[in-house]
């Protein structure tokens, strides 16, 4: 465990090292790649409502996909960290009714729907630092997605996750450790690359 962990460390290490190289004009353009690849997805483009979060700095560009998401009538949640590091969350209603929170995260204004709004989602956007040809997923250590993996699990729920990366950040092997959940596709400027069937849409009433 403790091995995993440590290599864990270093993975998140160098690969947020890398990161800091790209300039805005490249986080900017991938974003727009990344939306059009991720919307071949029938996961998210006939879903329903999707879990979704607000990129900054260096990460994979979401913001024109929860544009784009938005445009199609889909619900789009975003989570609010909370003091414990769970997330509660709330509606995103356009690029104007986002604030600045700690940690320099952008959280929806407006009505807060609680940490279990996020089981009605029929796929989830993680945040992520690589995935393996597994599947899994390597977060950035702080606990909060893990909660929410464990919400849906407790909950019977079954939405496609999927994590937006750069084309490096695939890679051989990420260390797992007994809670981590893999992801079921990964969207990279390069295209997308699945690693199970898809779990499609819930219909819609």
């Amino acid at each position: 465990m403790r091995g995993d962990m440590s290599e864990k460390s270093e993975l998140r290490a160098e690969l947020l090292g890398t990161r800091r190289l790209l300039s805005s004009q490249d986080v900017q353009d991938t974003a727009a790649v990344l939306a059009r690849h991720a919307l071949e997805l029938p996961e998210l483009s006939g879903a329903g409502t999707v879990a979704a979060y607000v990129s900054v700095g260096s990460e994979p560009g979401t913001r024109a996909l929860l544009d784009a998401l938005r445009a199609r009538g889909v619900r789009v949640l975003l989570p609010v960290l909370l003091t414990d590091n769970d997330l509660d969350w709330g509606l995103y209603r356009g690029p104007d009714h986002l604030e600045r929170a700690g940690r320099g995260l952008l959280e929806p204004d407006g009505e807060r729907f609680g940490p279990d709004a996020v089981v009605t989602a029929d796929a989830v956007l993680l945040p992520g630092l690589a995935v393996d040809a597994g599947g899994m997923r390597l977060g950035r250590g702080g606990g909060s997605y893990d909660r929410v993996l464990a919400r849906l699990v407790a909950a019977g729920a079954d939405p496609a996750l999927v994590v937006l990366l750069y084309a490096n950040e695939v890679v051989a092997r990420v260390p797992a450790e007994p809670h981590d959940h893999p992801v079921h596709a990964v969207v990279t400027p390069d295209g997308v690359r699945r690693f199970t069937e898809p779990t499609l849409p819930r219909a819609r009433a």
